[in-house]
């Protein structure tokens, strides 16, 4: 795992994102494609989509994209299909994201090349769920815990969890609830034994914005703050805009 994405789980975003700067500036200082490729999406793309900055992502995919096609990189053009996927899916396109990040994890499936595909099966996940696909979100996110749990990369387990919870949260089951909110539980529960404070944050708000809706809102209120106030940068980033305006709602409930 690269530093900056370290930073980024350990609740430093505006530091990740100094540091993808740093790595890609020394990519390009040296003229090599591999290094610049590695340093696009192993931080560049991944980092920028995560803080929110679709500007920063849009740059950085099309770099890759433009990169991998002219020295013919399979894998990482495969990287970018499934980034500028997520990148349409945050711009409001659902339909053609969807399409792209499936054509980019069938390429990695392909190639038989494991790295960081269960993330992106987690956002094909969500999309499948927003697209009203409950069906296909429940198997895609079973298969991205299953091969996570395979490959030992327990870093996106939080995550995958949380996004459990959100996909079952868009079933009809009577106990959805119930089942959710133990996904939310563990997912926190989990990211704070690993220390991964954006991990805990993401899960914290799905959590809390199902609380709110039971009415639930001192409780939601004192679990989200807990967890907001124990950053110390990044408030411009979209975990964090989307807490605040969560917590300032709340505030005025409670």
């Amino acid at each position: 795992m690269t530093l900056a994405r370290v930073l980024w789980l350990q609740g430093l975003p505006n530091q990740a994102l100094s540091c993808v700067v740093t790595n890609i500036d020394d990519a390009l200082a040296i003229d090599h494609a591999l290094s610049l490729c590695n340093a696009l999406a192993n931080a560049a793309c991944p980092i920028a989509l995560l803080v929110g900055d679709l500007a920063a992502a849009e740059h950085y995919t099309t770099m890759l994209l433009t990169q991998t096609a002219r020295e013919a990189f399979d894998i990482w053009r495969a990287f970018g299909n499934c980034f500028e996927g997520e990148l349409h899916v945050k711009r409001g396109n659902l339909a053609l994201g969807l399409q792209q990040l499936k054509a980019g994890i069938d390429e990695l499936r392909r190639a038989r090349f494991a790295q960081y595909l269960t993330t992106f099966l987690g956002r094909l996940a969500e999309c499948h769920a927003s697209a009203g696909d409950t069906l296909q979100a429940t198997e895609t996110i079973e298969e991205a815990i299953r091969r996570n749990e395979h490959s030992e990369e327990r870093w996106c387990t939080p995550e995958l969890l949380r996004i459990r919870g959100t996909v079952t949260l868009h079933g009809e089951a009577e106990d959805a609830a119930a089942i959710a909110e133990e996904d939310f539980l563990k997912s926190i529960q989990l990211a704070r034994t690993q220390e991964s404070l954006s991990w805990e944050l993401r899960s914290a708000t799905s959590l809390v914005q199902l609380w709110r809706k039971q009415g639930r809102t001192r409780e939601a209120h004192e679990l989200l703050s807990s967890v907001y106030v124990r950053f110390g940068e990044g408030f411009e980033t979209i975990d964090l805009r989307v807490a605040k305006s969560l917590l300032d709602e709340l505030a005025g409930h409670s």
